[in-house]
């Protein structure tokens, strides 16, 4: 998190902290796990809905649409209809997704060292 005295000078909009910042709503929307899941999905590839569904395991039709509506509209993934019948629609991610891709990346990295250890932990409070 950035101090007060490092976001001096910056408008409020880049205010974590701010209820109402700008900031804090996209991070609100790109940290949750399907929005983070999808990211991971599309790594550098476009794939089609069915696809990103067969590869985010578990998640609805309805979460899969909103994230993506979500994705897309701060500008973290491309959606492309081919004019087909019926029509194909892709997804990619922009460079904006992409760079965020590799924060996603360090998280699921930062999963897999400590999994044993958080399993560990869980265990001693019976979870």
């Amino acid at each position: 998190m950035v101090t007060k005295q490092e976001l001096s000078g910056l408008p409020a909009d880049a205010d974590l902290r701010r209820a109402d910042s700008l900031a804090r709503e996209i991070f609100s929307d790109v940290a949750n796990k399907w929005a983070l899941l999808i990211i991971e999905a599309l790594g550098e590839r476009t794939l089609r809905f069915s696809e990103l569904r067969d590869e985010v395991e578990g998640v609805s039709h309805k979460m899969l649409t909103q994230n993506l509506r979500m994705l897309e509209r701060n500008g973290l993934v491309d959606r492309e209809v081919h004019p087909t019948v019926p029509p194909k629609v892709e997804y990619t991610l922009t460079e904006p997704g992409r760079a965020l891709r590799a924060t996603v990346d360090l998280l699921c990295g930062w999963t897999h060292q400590y999994l044993g250890h958080i399993e560990t932990a869980r265990g001693r409070f019976g979870a």
